[in-house]
Parts: C-alpha cells; sequence; structure tokens
C-alpha cells in the first residue's frame, strides 16, 4: 500500500515515476508477483526480488521514463544467451512497465478572463496548469483552480524565460496588448502546440512582420490563430471550451469534425487533383478549407518553379507545408487513408494516374497546366475539371477553367474551350517575358541564390553546368527550379518580381487563388454523372475483399 500512497503523492507533485509489475514468470526466480516503483532520479521502492535482474529493470524504467512510453521487458536469469541478466537461477521473468506523473504542462500566457476559464476547464483534462501575467491583480488565486502555478515578472519576455518553456508544452498567448512580445518570443520555440488569440486580421499582419524577419515558415505553421473551434463563441467560457477542443484533438492527433459525419459523405468528398504546382496548390488549398478531401498527383520529379508555394515541393522534401496546410510525399496508395485521416494531403508519383482505380474519387482537376491534353477524360470521375487551354468542356472534361489573366480569368466553362495560350507571363510592374528566366543550354542546375533573396539585374543567380544565368532584371527570385534537376534550352527555370521586398513567396498568387475558386464552383455546381462500369465493379470488389 505504501507503493499506491507513494505513487499518488507523485502524480499529485506532477512528478515522474514508473511502476514495474512482474506479469510472467517461469522456473526459479526470487519473486513471483510483485511491483515496484522507480522514480525519475532512479531510486525504488518496493522490490521484484533484487539482484541483476532488479537492477536491468531499473534500467529499462529509467529508458521507459526518458521516452514516456511504456514497455514490457522480458530477461533471463543466465550468463550467456538472448535476454540474459548476468545471473545464475535459471528462470525467466517478463516485467511490465508503466509510466506516470507526466501531466502535459499549459502554459497560459496572460491572466485575462479567457486564460482563467481555459485553466477552470483545463483543471478537469490532467493538465498542470501554469499561468503568466505582467499584471498582479490578475494572478488572483481565487480566479484559478488550487494547483495552478501563477507567475509575475516585469514583462512577458522575462516571464517566458521564467517558465522555461520545454518541447512538450501547450502554449496559448492571451494577453491584453503585449500578444506581439509573447508571440516573437515563442514562435521559434519547439512546443507541442502554439495559440494565439486574435483576430484573423491581427494574425495575418503578426504573420507577415515574423516573415520580414526571416522567421522559417515550417514555425509559423505551427501557429494555431485565429485559435480554436468555430462553434459561435462569444463568453470567456465559451472561448475556453473552443480552444481546449482544439488543443485535445492536437494532443491525440485526431481528425476532428462532428461525430455524426458518416464515412461514406466522406469518400464522396474526395478530389484528386493531377499535378501539384503553385496554381494546382491553390486549388488544393480552396478545396481542402472547403470541407474535400483531396490526394494530389506529380511527376517523380516536378519541374515547379514556386517551389514555396507548391505541394510538388513534397516530392523532395518529404513534406511541405503551405499557408498552414500539410502536404506528404506517400510512396505507397494503401497509406492515402491513414494521411487523409490526419488532415494530411498525400502527394502520390503518378504522372499517368494510373492509381485512380483504387482511390476512386468523386471528383478529378487536371491541374498540369501543360497547354496540351495528358490524358485526362470524363470517365476517370464523376466530375472531371481541367484548367485552361487544350481542353474542351462537354467533350474532354465537364469544365474548362480560364487561366488567362484578364477580365475572364477564373470563369468556369461548361461547354467548349478555354482562351488560347498568349505565351506572355502575366504583367508585373510593366515587366511579362524579361522577369522569367530561362535556360541557357542543356544540363543540371546549380542554384547560387535562393527564394525570398533579392538580386540586382547583371547578378549571377545560378549555373547549368558551366554556363552562368544571370538575372535580367533587379527584384525578389519568387521561382527556381529545385537544385540538381536537369533542364533543355529555353526550359522555364526561375521568375524574378520587379516589387522586390513588397513581392510576397510564401502565399500563392492571386491567379491561383481565382482558379481555385472556380474549380470549387464547379465542383459544387456540376451534377454527379454515373460511375462507369468498370469502376462500379472495382469498388463492388474492393468492398467483397
Amino acid at each position: 500500500m505504501k507503493i499506491f500512497a507513494e505513487a499518488a503523492k507523485l502524480e499529485q507533485q506532477n512528478s515522474p515515476f514508473a511502476l514495474a509489475q512482474i506479469v510472467d514468470c517461469r522456473g526459479s526466480t526470487p519473486r513471483h508477483c510483485a511491483q515496484m516503483l522507480v522514480r525519475n532520479d532512479g531510486s525504488v521502492m518496493g522490490t521484484i526480488g533484487g539482484g541483476m535482474m532488479e537492477r536491468r529493470v531499473i534500467e529499462e524504467a529509467l529508458l521507459a521514463l526518458a521516452e514516456r512510453k511504456p514497455r514490457l521487458f522480458h530477461g533471463r536469469m543466465a550468463r550467456n544467451g538472448e535476454d540474459a541478466v548476468g545471473s545464475d537461477c535459471g528462470g525467466a521473468m517478463t516485467v511490465y512497465i508503466d509510466i506516470h506523473g507526466y501531466s502535459p504542462r499549459l502554459v497560459l500566457v496572460g491572466a485575462g478572463h479567457v486564460n482563467q476559464a481555459i485553466a477552470k476547464a483545463a483543471a478537469a483534462l490532467d493538465f498542470n496548469i501554469h499561468v503568466a501575467d505582467v499584471y498582479a491583480e490578475n494572478l488572483n488565486p481565487d480566479n484559478f483552480p488550487p494547483a495552478t502555478r501563477l507567475l509575475h515578472a516585469a514583462s512577458f519576455t522575462e516571464a517566458i524565460e521564467q517558465l522555461q518553456i520545454e518541447p512538450e508544452d501547450y502554449v496559448v498567448i492571451a494577453t491584453n496588448s503585449q500578444d506581439k512580445e509573447a508571440l516573437d518570443c515563442l514562435i521559434q520555440r519547439p512546443v507541442k502546440y502554439l495559440g494565439l488569440l486574435a483576430s484573423r486580421r491581427k494574425t495575418q499582419t503578426f504573420l507577415q512582420q515574423l516573415r520580414t524577419h526571416c522567421v522559417p515558415e515550417a514555425k509559423l505553421a505551427r501557429l494555431h490563430a485565429p485559435i480554436g473551434f468555430n462553434i459561435g463563441a462569444e463568453t470567456p467560457q465559451e472561448i475556453a471550451i473552443s480552444i481546449l477542443a482544439e488543443i485535445v484533438q492536437h494532443r491525440h492527433q485526431a481528425p476532428g469534425g462532428p461525430m455524426k459525419e458518416k464515412a461514406a459523405e466522406k469518400v464522396g468528398r474526395l478530389v484528386v487533383i493531377r499535378g501539384a504546382g503553385d496554381i494546382a496548390t491553390g486549388v488544393a488549398l480552396r478545396l481542402w478549407h472547403s470541407g474535400f478531401r483531396v490526394v494530389m498527383m506529380e511527376m517523380a520529379q516536378p519541374t515547379v518553379i514556386r517551389c514555396s508555394v507548391a505541394f510538388a515541393q513534397a516530392m523532395f522534401d518529404g513534406e511541405v507545408t503551405v499557408e498552414g496546410v500539410k502536404a506528404r510525399f506517400v510512396a505507397n496508395v494503401d497509406d492515402v487513408p491513414a494521411v487523409l485521416q490526419a488532415g494530411v494531403i498525400p502527394v502520390l508519383a503518378d504522372e499517368q494516374a494510373s492509381l485512380l482505380p483504387l482511390l476512386q474519387p468523386d471528383g478529378l482537376v487536371d491541374a498540369i497546366l501543360a497547354k496540351v491534353n495528358k490524358g485526362t477524360h470524363r470517365g476517370m470521375a464523376p466530375v472531371t475539371v481541367a484548367l485552361g487551354p487544350g481542353f474542351e468542356a462537354g467533350k474532354d472534361c465537364d469544365a474548362v477553367i480560364e487561366t488567362n489573366r484578364g477580365h475572364y480569368l477564373g470563369r468556369v466553362i461548361y461547354q467548349g474551350p478555354a482562351q488560347a495560350n498568349t505565351g506572355i507571363p502575366g504583367n508585373i510592374k510593366g515587366e511579362t517575358t524579361r522577369r522569367v528566366m530561362r535556360a541557357p543550354v542543356a544540363g543540371k542546375i546549380r542554384c547560387c541564390v535562393k527564394l525570398g533573396d533579392v538580386v540586382n539585374e547583371g547578378d549571377l543567380v545560378a549555373y547549368i553546368d558551366d554556363t552562368p544565368v544571370i538575372a535580367p532584371l533587379s527584384g525578389m527570385m519568387r521561382g527556381l527550379l529545385n537544385e540538381g534537376l536537369s533542364v533543355t534550352v529555353g526550359f522555364k527555370i526561375g521568375d524574378i518580381d520587379p516589387r522586390g521586398l513588397a513581392a510576397d513567396f510564401t502565399t500563392v498568387s492571386d491567379k491561383a487563388r481565382a482558379i481555385g475558386g472556380a474549380v470549387l464552383e464547379a465542383m459544387m455546381a456540376l451534377p454527379r454523372k454515373p460511375q462507369p462500369v468498370k469502376q462500379a465493379v472495382a469498388r463492388e470488389v474492393e468492398l467483397v475483399d
């Protein structure tokens, strides 16, 4: 009973410990049924029999505590052989080691009405709650659960330093007016969850300021802002529930959404996009934010240049985040459902869309933008949409989206083709063709600058093998091929935005957003066509299997 009393004490102190329990033993062993408590410093209470076996169990318990994962240990009381612990008794023992006392820490930066409500609601959720503020009057203990740790400091910068934020912490920023100071201190730190109570406008302002200070996009993507779920919350108590719901969802890595939504309804909202360049990514974002599940198909080595806003970059980096939405390269189509369930967009290496029969999508979007049809036809999905020249609505697909800049950009065409390709890039500050860089020779590209760099006319930006590529004008490098790709003469390898520092290479373009909105319109407006017989049979076979 002393072990359980000590365990309860350590739990209350949020002090980590392990409980080792003999679950099986064979032959000659010191104990057949026993428990031992192992503290984080290696000290113990109780025994499972002493000797070399107990020493090994203590070692395993400390490893389990370090990993924060339970484990099963099997040892043989022998000098040699598999699982030997170095003794001569001859028996064998299996010990289950469980870990306790690791209540996750919830750090509330600011002690106003919302964080007071969060603390009260979180007290029943097994959180170790810490609250910091620069106003002592906000830290009245009567406004917080009894076990809350309260910290007063002269500034939020000082408070965050004293809190000693750790990677496993959950952090919520909700201050009266010093939220940017707190965000600056926390955005670069690895934490389990970082949320900011702010409006959309304020969030965008803060993010843009952080980008100008060269905060990596991957770190910005970790920020949950505006924080919480959209449940129409208005009072501090309702806002607290909204925020904690998101934190719990993140803690358990659950997909979220209402429980009553049926699996069949989710399957009916699957859209496959051929291509994963910057325009295709704009389409994917619009569909994803509108509740569609999205799968993208790309070539194994995509030749996109706007890599910072193209989910195709996942083919090189494994995973990429654009405007807070994550995409991941998936090598096996069988892994697609799990990736979708995690709220991530899968990107497959499937240039020919050969995996479509396995995915059975509700809709297909051809966003390759090759100016010619690369094999898309209306039988590929109940609803098919294609972008730009090379397609005729009513023949090749159900709808074509106009991609030429101008009055008709983003128009949904239900009968007939899009406008012909002009061959002229969009006009930015009077520059069109000159801002696009093309390979002077065939070979492999070697980059001398990176996306976001500001270059001057005449600067060296890359090599094609040993041939230099010179900047044709001054501005920001908004597009650049991935290092080491092979190109032919005249191949598009880069794009310079003459607006310089005023340009934004981290978010999708206005053109991509317009086209994405048009695709969403088509997907919502087009009636579902009957499935082709072959695909319907394939689905029945799959269900039987």
